[in-house]
């Protein structure tokens, strides 16, 4: 008779996702990105035993720093943004696997030093050859480093080992920029090496509409044009530009966040069933959708561009974006935008999908809203479901991960009157367990090679595809609509909606 041990069981499952032997090279490890991400996330991974004994970090700037400079730098920003407790064990079998090397990126001698230091951790930490290359980068240099890693061998893996490389985003600025990059990385990585951060994809919640579309029977018979009336994907930021000034301007907000961000959510949104989760499944099935994404034949009314203004925000006044410091008084360069598209296949045809983000907005928030058509017959008076809005399902991606279905309920008392209520489901109340870090779980996925949360060449050029022609659009229409900070965007941005007969939501 045999019998079932959960808590074996439950360690058994986990066993797959422990990367095995590997280290990380990050370039640019000085910078923000860096220090607030990447290297807090490697520790909460060694905290949570889910990292190889002997792994290697390597951190590559410009700074003239020693190993140990390079370790308490690390040890700074891990007791200062890391997730977990801070614990002398695990920080003490970490860094013995830390080492830095000084250099730029067209110094051939820092690279040789770089290859070297991969040898020697190989033969100290046992990394096998595994490493992976983090670009933590300005998009500029990209192809620099990735030239310098094949020119100096360190892109080609040793025998029964893999080399991997890390590529944040802006991936271009437009197609043809984008196709350029992809042609250059995959001139030194297969496409199965190069890994495409989009740290949105790497949150619970984003993984969690496909388990609410895909798991539940409840949900995926109405998620179709026969009951759908729009989807709305907002990612609302409540700060300015900040210290952003010589990367933000000239891309805007449209190019920051919705050609990756929200095309990516809505492609989840919108996707069919794949045959299973892995990266190959996943990725045909979004590229279906991207490609059949129609763009509006009035770009000029059903797309909106903003700029925030000055206003008041959190009780603190904020100046406008053309005051920030470093900024053209003469920019045209987006803080908000909205557009939106139809999906046209047979799931979605006559659905708008409205997207739309924005800097200096009312609150951070980022959520999916899924809106269902009204009853076709409504058996109640008027005055008794006047309060009724539309059934709706909200998935809150941030800063309140969870869950909330909408829908209309009988007010207690004797007559009857229809109002709107929410139940909601809170990741925070309902596992004790809190949501990694995205890029936590992005990392161990590069270590692992498991490529299913990153967008691959396709997706990012039809992405590129549906974007241009809105940019080129802009481009010689007019400027920005303004909108005082601390507000929910330009009028422009209503009256869209309200043409359609919708509204946008005020989460």
């Amino acid at each position: 008779m045999s019998s079932s041990n959960p808590l074996r069981d439950a360690a058994d499952r986990r066993l797959p996702r422990i990367a095995g032997p590997s280290g990380l090279v990050i370039f640019g490890v000085t910078g923000d990105l860096s220090r607030k991400k990447l290297m807090p996330a490697v520790y909460d991974l060694a905290n949570r035993g889910l990292l190889p004994p002997g792994f290697s970090l390597i951190g590559f700037a410009r700074r003239e720093w020693q190993d140990e400079d390079f370790a308490q730098e690390v040890h700074d920003a891990v007791k200062q943004h890391a997730r977990t407790p801070f614990r002398e064990e695990v920080w003490q079998q970490l860094i013995q696997g830390m080492r830095f090397v000084q250099g730029n990126f067209d110094d051939d001698a820092a690279f040789e030093q770089l290859k070297a230091t991969i040898q020697d951790l190989d033969k100290a930490q046992g990394t096998g050859g595994n490493f992976a290359f983090y670009l933590s980068v300005p998009p500029k240099f990209f192809p620099q480093v990735v030239q310098q890693l094949k020119k100096h061998g360190l892109a080609d893996a040793p025998e029964g080992s893999w080399r991997r490389a890390v590529i944040e985003k802006p991936f271009g600025h437009d197609l043809g920029s984008a196709q350029d990059l992809n042609a250059i990385v995959h001139e030194v990585f297969d496409p199965d090496q190069v890994f495409r951060i989009d740290h949105y994809l790497g949150k619970e919640t984003v993984q969690n509409i496909l388990a609410l579309r895909f798991a539940n029977q409840m949900f995926e018979p109405i998620w179709n044009r026969s009951y759908v009336d729009h989807v709305q994907i907002t990612m609302a930021e409540d700060i300015g530009i900040g210290g952003r000034a010589g990367y933000y301007d000239g891309i805007g907000a449209a190019r920051d966040v919705i050609q990756n961000h929200l095309l990516q959510l809505m492609a989840l949104t919108a996707m069919e069933e794949p045959a299973s989760f892995d990266a190959d499944a996943l990725v045909a099935e979004k590229a279906k959708v991207l490609g059949a994404v129609k763009l509006p034949k009035d770009l000029g009314k059903d797309t909106v561009r903003g700029q925030y203004s000055a206003g008041w925000q959190g009780g603190e006044k904020a100046v406008g974006y053309l005051q920030e410091d470093g900024i053209d008084p003469k920019s045209k360069t987006d803080t908000y935008a909205a557009i939106k598209l139809q999906v046209d296949n047979r799931r979605w045809a006559g659905v708008p999908f409205y997207l739309r983000t924005g800097k200096r907005l009312g609150r951070r928030v980022t959520e999916i809203a899924v809106v269902f058509q009204r009853a076709p017959h409504s058996p109640f008076d008027h005055t008794a479901t006047e309060e009724l809005g539309q059934n709706a399902i909200v998935i809150r991606v941030q800063p309140d991960e969870g869950i909330t279905v909408r829908f209309g309920s009988k007010v207690p008392g004797t007559s009857m009157e229809i109002r709107d209520v929410s139940m909601d489901f809170a990741y925070g109340e309902s596992f004790t367990e809190s949501s990694p870090e995205a890029y936590e779980r992005l990392i161990l996925d590069v270590l692992l090679g498991d490529a299913n949360l990153f967008p691959r060449t396709e997706e990012v050029e039809l992405s590129w595809n549906i974007l241009d022609p809105i940019e080129e659009y802009w481009d010689k229409h007019g400027k920005p609509a303004q909108y005082p900070a601390g507000t929910w965007g330009p009028t422009e941005a209503d009256e869209m909606l309200a043409r359609d007969g919708r509204s946008w939501r005020r989460p």
